[in-house]
């Protein structure tokens, strides 16, 4: 039993055709049945049962597929391990990131990385939070950065310092507003532009502070709620730092002191996945600032 024979077992397992299998294999469905014949002999055991449309595994069959899934994911970390070595700290990180994580991810994060590995290129890929969790699931990226609240069972993750929400309007809507802080509540009437993830934690905060919250617009990107606020249209709620992504000429902000409207910042990867040296010293760099 060798690598190669555990690629082809586990490629018709999961396709339940012999003939997808080999399809996908490149290889010529003969070759591949001979292999899962020799295989069977090897073990002793019939592993896989030929129905008229599709294949079905035995009960030894479903143990084998198990453990060759675990030494292949295995062999193939093994082999990444060893081509990060021969290239030393080189090559290109995938990153997915949501907009408005941008300020505090280039100034704080990757300018600092930067400088420790200048060898090191970057490939972002930009989305809101369920777009950034899809890339790590399909493993188009090794990391994901993403705010606080978020749901993603099959990730770890490392935070960074929680940071409030502000409110930055024009002049005209905080005449009334004192102070560089602000309580809920006094944005009663005043019409609201906020980054869509944050609706039901907003609309809830809000009626916990005894009203119904006027919305103006809900969007999917941080600058956007930006861009409408410069314009006159309403008051942004958006993260601090989110603040110098887009347009802000116009803009005042007061912090909202409430500890629910509070986010962080949080780098996130795949449980029990391989990643490469570049994404583990990206996520040790990763500290609260």
């Amino acid at each position: 039993m060798d690598i190669k024979q555990l690629r082809y077992f586990v490629a018709i397992a999961e396709e339940g055709q012999i003939t997808a299998a080999a399809k996908r294999l490149h290889i010529a469905q003969p070759p591949l049945s001979q292999q899962l014949k020799l295989l069977e002999i090897e073990l002793g055991i019939k592993l896989v049962v030929r129905g008229p449309r599709h294949t079905h595994l035995t009960d030894a069959g479903e143990i084998l597929k198990t453990r060759a899934e675990q030494i292949l994911e295995l062999t193939d970390a093994t082999i990444n391990e060893i081509d990060d070595f021969k290239k030393g700290l080189k090559g290109t990180l995938s990153i997915g990131t949501v907009s408005s994580s941008g300020a505090l991810l280039i100034k704080n994060i990757l300018n600092k990385f930067h400088k420790e590995y200048d060898g090191v290129k970057f490939h972002l890929q930009e989305g809101n939070t369920f777009k950034v969790i899809e890339l790590l699931n399909r493993g188009v990226i090794e990391v994901g950065i993403v705010r606080t609240p978020f749901k993603a069972l099959n990730c770890n993750h490392k935070c960074m310092k929680k940071e409030p929400m502000i409110a930055a309007m024009t002049k005209e809507y905080c005449l009334d507003l004192e102070g560089p802080y602000i309580a809920l509540k006094q944005l009663v009437d005043k019409p609201l532009i906020f980054y869509r993830r944050y609706e039901q934690l907003i609309m809830e905060t809000c009626q916990e502070s005894g009203f119904e919250p006027e919305i103006f617009c809900k969007n999917d990107d941080a600058r956007t709620t930006l861009m409408l606020a410069n314009a006159g249209f309403g008051v942004a709620i958006v993260p601090k730092s989110s603040f110098d992504l887009s347009c802000n000429e116009n803009l005042i902000y007061k912090e909202i002191k409430n500890e629910k409207l509070e986010t962080s910042i949080v780098a996130i990867w795949i449980k029990n996945r391989y990643m490469s040296s570049l994404a583990q010293k990206f996520i040790k760099s990763f500290k609260e600032e």
